[in-house]
Parts: C-alpha cells; structure tokens; sequence
C-alpha cells in the first residue's frame, strides 16, 4: 500500500492530484518546489511539510511522484537517490527511464486533463495513464491510481507520447483558436460569449460521432467564395489569415472537397 507521499512539484497538476490523493486518504508527506512560497501553498492545503531544497527531501516516503516540466524531469533524478522507493513523473511525452539514475523503481503516473489551479477537477472520470519498469510496480501503482480514477490505464511510452500530441490538438491548439476568436471580437466591440453556445454544441456533439464526420463550415463546404472574404477580412492579422488558410486547405484535404 502507498500512504505516504512526497510531490516533487507544486504547479497545476500537482496540485489537483495532490488534493485528489490527499482526499481519497492518502497522506502528502512534503511538497518541494523550487520557491518555498510555491511549496508552502501547496503544503498547507494537504498538510505537508514544504521545502524548496532537494537535499531536504524526505526518504522515508512509500513513492515520489515528479510533476515537474518535463526538462527538469531528468534534472530532478540525478539529485536525488532513492534507493528502491518508487518514484513516477506525471509527463505524457518523457519515457520513464528519466528516472533510473534516482531508483531501481520508476514509472509513470500520466493523467490526461488541463489543470488550472483555481478550477476543480473531478478525476473520477479522468483517464489516468501508467507504466513502470517491472510488473510488480504495475499494479502498485494501479491500485494507487484507482484510488481517485474510474479509468486507469497501462499504456506504453510510444503510445503514451501520441496520446499527449493528440491532446495538444485537441485542447492546447483548440483553447488557442478560441483566444484568436475572442481577439477579433474584442477588436469589434463583441463580447467573447455570444460564442459559448456554438462552443458548447461543438464539443457536445464529439461525444455522439466521430469529428471527421461532424465537420462544418466553409471548408469542408467548398465554398471558396466565402474563405476569400474571409481572408480579406485578415488582412491586418497576417499570423491568423496563414492559420486561416492553413486549416481550410487541411479540412478540404481530409475531407477530399
């Protein structure tokens, strides 16, 4: 059993799995952040003891998950050495082997969802994606995870880095199309929520078929009249008329207009 926990990291992530982790009853141990302040915001709220100094770190704990930027992920593992104790990261797109220099046991604990500090996330429904590097890990780690999330997974790195660059499409890039809207309705004196229901409809409807077949718009229309008066109307954006451009000609190729 893995009661005793020690975050190496206090951003987003580790934040909701923290509090997840701490309310289903496990115990957070210590928080280290590279800025105190970061790891005592986070401590306080599991009742941890908070340290920004690697060579603090309790020993004593059952498993050491790293929720780090993945270029310090192998940074984090060269300081510290664990001996047998097992120690995750929480990166879709690094292979565990990051870890090896810091312990024999190493894995990963992948939950795939964006994080925002000040929003609740329910992580029952949160697809949480592990591996480690012996079998008996594996289900230690599992039974962990189980803990917080009705959908666990044992995915390999190879298929874990497609999911993590599937999800930047789907969430990172979408999130920055809604910023492009917002902008050039601000521009023009529009509030950014006459938009939400079309949002709302649009992510809706992903749930009900597959994306390809739901596809809308003057692209996959082939209404090229319209894209030109749409480029026109770019011409003062020129980054947003190649975007523009570039994701018409995408959605009539795979949709073959």
């Amino acid at each position: 059993m893995l009661e005793n926990i020690v975050f190496i990291g206090a951003g987003n992530l580790a934040t909701h799995l923290a509090l997840a982790l701490n309310n289903a009853g496990k115990k957070i141990i210590q928080v280290y952040s590279r800025t105190y302040s970061s790891a005592s915001q986070l401590a306080i709220k599991v009742d941890a003891e908070p340290i920004n100094d690697i060579k603090l770190l309790n020993k004593n704990a059952d498993i050491y998950i790293v929720s780090v930027k993945d270029s310090a992920i192998e940074h984090i593992a060269s300081n510290i050495k664990l001996n047998n104790k097992l120690i995750v990261h929480t990166s879709g797109s690094m292979p565990m082997e990051v870890l090896k220099e810091a312990s024999d046991n190493y894995g990963v604990l992948y939950p795939l969802q964006t994080f925002s500090k000040n929003k609740n996330v329910d992580f029952h429904n949160v697809p949480i994606c592990i591996e480690t590097n012996n079998p008996a890990n594996i289900e230690i780690l599992k039974n962990l995870a189980e803990e917080i999330s009705s959908n666990v997974r044992e995915i390999s790195f190879d298929k874990r880095r497609i999911i993590h660059l599937a999800a930047v499409f789907a969430c990172n890039f979408t999130n920055n199309m809604y910023s492009v809207a917002e902008q050039l309705l601000i521009e023009n004196d529009i509030s950014f929520n006459i938009l939400l229901p079309l949002i709302n409809e649009t992510a809706v409807k992903v749930f009900e078929d597959s994306p390809k077949k739901l596809q809308t718009g003057p692209a996959v229309r082939g209404d090229d009249s319209i894209i030109s008066s749409h480029l026109k109307m770019l011409a003062n954006h020129k980054d947003f008329k190649k975007i523009y451009k570039l994701l018409s000609d995408n959605i009539k190729k795979m949709n073959n207009k």
